[in-house]
């Protein structure tokens, strides 16, 4: 019952990280600039993301572009695409392992066959989890290094958006989610093996009488 209770709380963790990806992939909030006017109020704000760039002016507009040219990216966003991609795969592939494999479905006729269907979906959610981090991460050094360059001028500085922080908790609910799921599956330990019957064979002990003689001596 208890390992029931670790694999339901790990696929719901994962499922909610899996929806996180969605929503990290999708906003365009990765890169965010901030142009000031002469009166000091926010005259600008640009959002770069993974697939468009928006524009929102101070009197509510937004305009938005979707990228002409992949090539035309950042290394760091461009690597952060392909990551983020097979990082969603991923974690439709560990939903439909651990639904397969779940104790309370009837997908899989070979009982021993469950435990290795959850652990790989387990596996399957963290490494989905580690490649999230690792776009979301290598965007933010990104970031970070062209923020304190002191040659990059005032309007090509970016600052985090909001897609990173969604990007960080979602990989560490895809761990975690999938390090629950490889924790639930028992670990069968095979039997023993008991040792053969003896098969000794024992001689039948051929009684005498306390005289020494035997009953035909006597007539």
């Amino acid at each position: 019952m208890a390992s029931a209770g670790l694999e339901i709380l790990g696929l719901i963790l994962a499922v909610a990280g899996w929806l996180g990806v969605m929503v990290t992939c999708g906003l365009p909030m990765w890169r965010v600039a901030a142009y000031m006017g002469q009166n000091i109020v926010v005259s600008q704000v640009i959002w770069e993301g993974l697939w468009m760039n928006c524009s929102v002016q101070s009197t509510g507009q937004m305009h938005c572009r979707v990228h002409d040219s992949m090539l035309g990216l950042p290394v760091d966003l461009q690597a952060a695409r392909a990551l983020v991609i097979v990082a969603m795969v991923l974690g439709v592939a560990g939903i439909g392992l651990a639904v397969a494999g779940a104790k309370c479905t009837n997908c899989s006729h070979d009982p021993d066959s469950k435990p290795r269907l959850v652990l790989a979906a387990g596996v399957a959610f963290v490494a989905g989890g580690l490649l999230l981090l690792v776009a979301v991460s290598w965007t933010a050094h990104a970031i970070v290094r062209g923020f304190y360059d002191p040659t990059l001028e005032e309007t090509g500085k970016r600052e985090f958006g909001n897609a990173l922080y969604f990007g960080w908790a979602s990989s560490c609910l895809l761990v975690l989610g999938g390090a629950l799921l490889c924790c639930s599956c028992p670990i069968k330990r095979p039997a023993a093996r008991t040792p053969p019957p003896d098969r000794t064979r024992y001689s039948a002990v051929k009684t005498t009488s306390t005289s020494g003689y035997n009953r035909r001596d006597y007539v």
